[in-house]
């Protein structure tokens, strides 16, 4: 028997998110291979299936990559209905081509289901546009984290491009971003927003500037963040603001 694997994005949090086709993949699934981040709630959508956690958490203890390839294939030679649960989207910093490829090489059939990625979820926490007519013609998506065997990426020049800029995994390395970017030219006084837990009920949100992200306490965090840097982070509506908890 060879099944199918369908690598199917979670989203940012909220099970109310997924898309209608991730929703059904896993009430249909035999086994779920899933991402740390995913979100309980999201998982008992697929009551009947065999749940294994494959997650990659930095600094914490994390499953290797090529091993999360041979389960995917080993998976699809037992079963009908393979879900690899990633949260986000899978195509955008999910290592998705790592499995693809496993999976080709394999002869597996498999499929890519589309979800909501965090930077998106971020924009509408916080209310705000990324691409705000008359602010932003472009954003770009970025994370200056790499892997040991990785090459360093020129994240910087697609940073200082972009009107919006969203950062992913930048936890441990704020004073190396905003240091670089202000380097680079950008204005001090560029307005930046943190988004912890995106989409989910116990969100949080800080404002600051990029002169003074570097100070910011990562301690703080207690979830996935991600950075929103450029002129439409000072559009956020002001009664939006003055919740949040503002970095002197």
């Amino acid at each position: 028997m060879s099944g199918k694997v369908y690598l199917v994005g979670a989203g940012p949090g909220a099970a109310d998110l997924l898309t209608l086709r991730a929703a059904r993949l896993l009430s249909a699934a035999d086994v779920v291979l899933h991402d740390a981040l995913v979100q309980e709630d999201v998982l008992a959508l697929a009551p009947q299936a065999r749940k294994i956690a494959v997650g990659k958490r930095c600094g914490k203890h994390s499953t290797a990559q090529r091993f999360i390839n041979k389960m995917l294939v080993a998976a699809a030679h037992t079963n009908q209905v393979v879900v690899r649960l990633k949260g986000g989207d899978p195509m955008l910093f999910g290592r998705a081509q790592e499995e693809i490829d496993a999976l080709s090489a394999a002869h597996i059939e498999f499929e890519v289901v589309p979800g909501i990625t965090a930077a998106l979820a971020a924009g509408a926490d916080l209310k705000v546009s990324l691409t705000q007519r008359g602010l932003a013609r472009s954003v770009s998506f970025l994370t200056p984290r790499h892997g040991a065997e990785e090459q360093e990426a020129e994240w910087l020049r697609a940073a200082l491009a972009a009107d919006t800029a969203v950062f992913y995994m930048g936890a441990g390395q704020l004073e190396q971003i905003a240091q670089a970017l202000l380097t680079g030219g950008k204005p001090a006084h560029t307005p930046v927003a943190i988004v912890e837990n995106a989409s989910l009920p116990h969100a949080r949100q800080w404002q600051t500037t990029l002169a003074n992200l570097a100070r910011f306490n990562v301690d703080a965090w207690a979830g996935p963040a991600v950075i929103v840097l450029g002129e439409v982070v000072a559009t956020a509506q002001a009664e939006e603001w003055a919740k949040l908890q503002h970095i002197s």
